[in-house]
């Protein structure tokens, strides 16, 4: 991951030369800093990474689900065969 490349002396002056004290300005400068570099990017790597996972995952849950489907049609066929033969 690439940081990004962050002028604190002149964020500091620029806020300075808009009115903030010398002491707010350096606060405000090193705060911006310190969250601009904790900030995770993802780059496009790591999507790609993320999607061919999630095609994974969803490739498993197709075959659970055909399962399922064919579970669901087995019971439904044996509760009408057992209604039927009570009624007729």
């Amino acid at each position: 991951m690439s940081a990004l490349a962050f002028d604190t002396l002149k964020f500091t002056k620029t806020l300075i030369g808009a009115g903030f004290a010398a002491e707010q300005a350096e606060a405000v400068a090193v705060a911006f800093r310190d969250a601009s570099s904790d900030a995770d990017v993802a780059t496009k790597k790591d999507i790609a990474l993320a999607v061919a996972e999630l095609k994974g995952e969803m490739s498993g849950m197709r075959g659970e689900m055909t399962t399922m489907r064919w579970m669901l049609g087995v019971i439904l066929a044996l509760a009408v065969a057992n209604f039927a033969k009570q009624y007729f």
